[in-house]
């Protein structure tokens, strides 16, 4: 099948949303994604929350900063939403590309990204699948000429996402591999989600179609898994750390104080992506601005 095709299919029907790790949101909580095209919406219905912390109840009601900001921390929606509209006129469309190991946390801050800023999300793993022919098709191909595969199959994917404008794509290892697919995430805006291999090892013993590799499907036990994508860590780096911003799973879960990591929620690590694209954004138009004559 044509890539063009499958995608045009994808656009007019729209990946529906997989449950996210660790939500904050009220577990009736359901965000309609509205395009501004008239394609189909998609539903994006969020996980039961965590405990919430207790916030100091002695505002004044007439004090509208300081119940504002209440509101704010008490409800990360409203903050997401919030910090999502402050940067969506000055990202201008800017694509998203998030690179990393495969792993659920990942795509789901995609599907959540996507979700506040009004882009479509796509996982190019799961493209380069469908153009092959099939999971298995795909294994096979890239077991049989890797090369080939990365060069055919994965940069002709990223040829066409990068062609186009307000989507957030989770990037497959296949994207960092190369030169050329490295030269195609510049179209957009890249971020590193660094995610601890042990939580990526136990996500891939659930779930072993996380990477396309028969030697992981074919593996049973955690040390093998581990070791695995130790070794594919290592070759990834390098790749990894071409990426525009990086946003650690540690780091967050340090920041916010958390003495267990898995305490990071979906909304968290989202808001810190935003936090960076705040950042690059200021940044680019700080040089923009500084490059007009006087």
């Amino acid at each position: 099948m044509e890539m063009t095709t499958i995608l045009n299919s994808s656009l007019t029907n729209p990946p529906l949303s997989a449950h996210l790790f660790h939500s904050k949101f009220p577990q009736s909580f359901s965000s309609q994604t509205h395009h501004r095209t008239s394609l189909p919406s998609t539903c994006l219905t969020l996980s039961r929350p965590l405990p919430r912390k207790s916030f100091p109840t002695n505002c004044s009601v007439s004090d509208d900063k300081a119940s504002t900001a209440n509101v704010f921390t008490a409800d990360p929606s409203i903050a997401l939403k919030s910090k999502a509209a402050d940067i969506s006129a000055d990202l201008r469309g800017t694509s998203l590309f998030l690179v990393g190991m495969n792993n659920s946390i990942k795509s789901s801050l995609g599907i959540l990204l996507a979700d506040l800023l009004r882009y479509y999300y796509f996982d190019s793993d799961a493209l380069v699948s469908e153009a092959a022919g099939g999971e298995s098709a795909a294994i096979s191909l890239k077991e049989s000429d890797e090369k080939g595969f990365r060069e055919s199959e994965q940069t002709e994917v990223l040829k066409q996402l990068s062609s186009m404008g307000r989507l957030v794509v989770c990037v497959g290892d296949g994207a960092v591999q190369s030169s050329t697919n490295l030269a195609l995430l510049r179209h957009g805006i890249s971020i590193w989600i660094d995610v601890p291999l042990d939580i990526v090892a136990n996500g891939v013993i659930g779930n072993k179609s996380l990477l396309l590799s028969s030697e992981i499907t074919n593996s049973g036990s955690y040390s093998e898994v581990l070791s695995h994508l130790t070794a594919l860590h290592e070759d990834m780096r390098r790749g990894y750390a071409t990426a525009d911003a990086t946003v650690s799973l540690q780091k967050v879960a340090y920041q916010l104080g958390y003495e267990d990591i898995d305490a990071v929620s979906t909304e968290d690590l989202t808001m810190e992506v935003l936090k960076e694209i705040e950042r690059l954004t200021r940044v680019k138009k700080m040089m923009e601005e500084a490059a007009r004559p006087f």
